[in-house]
């Protein structure tokens, strides 16, 4: 897992807001030929010649989208771009650039926020993904992290969420679940702190759902592996509220129903074993949990075989006639309504 160190202390008075975007842009590299203007004018000029431009929107607030007292600037940077990236890999297009606005309190330093510079780098880096600007600004309280991505993809070969089919498959990649379980277990360890703070956190074996929470990653492999198999979904979104949210995401926009088999959906062996220490059922994490960010899409019936033969990807459910319902069948065969139930903005 990445570390967040701080030796020192800058104050962010010291080098002003045009001195601060050149330290935190300065070693950015063009990794595109599309990027024809970054960092530096009032706009990024972006050349996609004859291919779709995608651009898609997120905002990450204190207190609301992260907690500074178990968030590490650096993993922070990494989410804020990787959570971005999954929203144009969900669009089955690519991620090209990334402009970045963030509001910022004087409770932060310079120091701070080359650590939340670092982590976006490291993920543009690692999705070969361009930071081609943005705006700082300041906050009267904590920090707000905007980030638009965007990204491209050929004519024709975009997927939305409202073009599944009747009998069409309902795939997901990796498992479900792990995100909702590491946040707990972080949410558990800061109220043991906030009771005797001479206490340690005890974080030892929960490595894989930590990781899940902090730093998410982009199926943007699974993109690839699908064009290489000959398939285009004929819907896609990514798992960012939870596996039941998703769906009905899909079923509403598309006019469907849907069937969701309860022993078909992947969920990781210590998911588990951190869900029953909480004693939550594993189908309600994975169905509620949210930020998993692995990708839920459909597929014709006849891509089955196809499908089946992609590493990490599992068949899970079909869609039904509107009529139908959205319906979670249980390992017993009973059926369950599906409910949205995780985080949900403005309520």
């Amino acid at each position: 897992m990445l570390k967040d160190e701080s030796p020192s202390r800058t104050e962010l008075s010291e080098l002003g807001e045009f001195g601060l975007i050149d330290r935190l842009t300065s070693d950015m590299k063009i990794l595109n030929k599309s990027t024809v203007k970054s960092v530096g004018d009032d706009a990024a000029v972006i050349d996609h010649g004859g291919k779709l431009t995608l651009v898609a929107k997120d905002l990450l607030i204190e207190g609301v989208h992260f907690d500074m007292s178990y968030t590490p600037l650096k993993h922070l940077g990494y989410k804020a771009a990787a959570v971005n990236i999954s929203d144009i890999a969900a669009m089955n297009g690519k991620a090209t650039q990334l402009l970045v606005g963030i509001s910022v309190s004087n409770r932060y330093s310079v120091e701070a926020l080359d650590e939340l510079y670092a982590g976006m780098r490291l993920a543009c880096k690692k999705y070969n993904v361009d930071l081609v600007g943005g705006d700082t600004t300041a906050s009267v309280s904590g920090l707000f992290i905007s980030v638009t991505v965007v990204g491209e993809v050929e004519a024709g070969k975009q997927v939305y969420r409202n073009s599944a089919k009747e009998n069409d498959l309902i795939c997901v990649t990796g498992d479900l679940g792990a995100a909702y379980m590491g946040l707990l277990v972080l949410q558990r360890e800061k109220e043991v702190y906030k009771a005797n703070p001479a206490m340690q956190p005890e974080l030892e074996g929960y490595d894989y759902v930590l990781e899940r929470q902090l730093k998410p990653e982009p199926r943007t492999d699974i993109i690839e592996l699908l064009q290489k198999a000959g398939i285009k979904p004929t819907s896609m979104i990514d798992i960012s509220d939870g596996l039941a949210s998703e769906v009905l995401h899909i079923s509403k926009d598309s006019n469907l129903g849907c069937r969701i088999y309860e022993e078909k959906i992947p969920i990781d062996v210590v998911t588990a074993d951190v869900a029953a220490e909480f004693k939550i059922d594993t189908t309600t994490a994975a169905m509620n949990g949210g930020e998993d960010y692995e990708l839920l899409f459909t597929v014709n019936i006849n891509d089955l075989e196809k499908v089946k033969a992609i590493k990490g990807v599992s068949v899970i459910g079909h869609m039904t006639s509107k009529e139908e319902g959205e319906y979670l069948v249980s390992s017993g065969g009973s059926m369950y309504p599906i409910m949205a139930q995780g985080f949900e903005h403005l309520k």
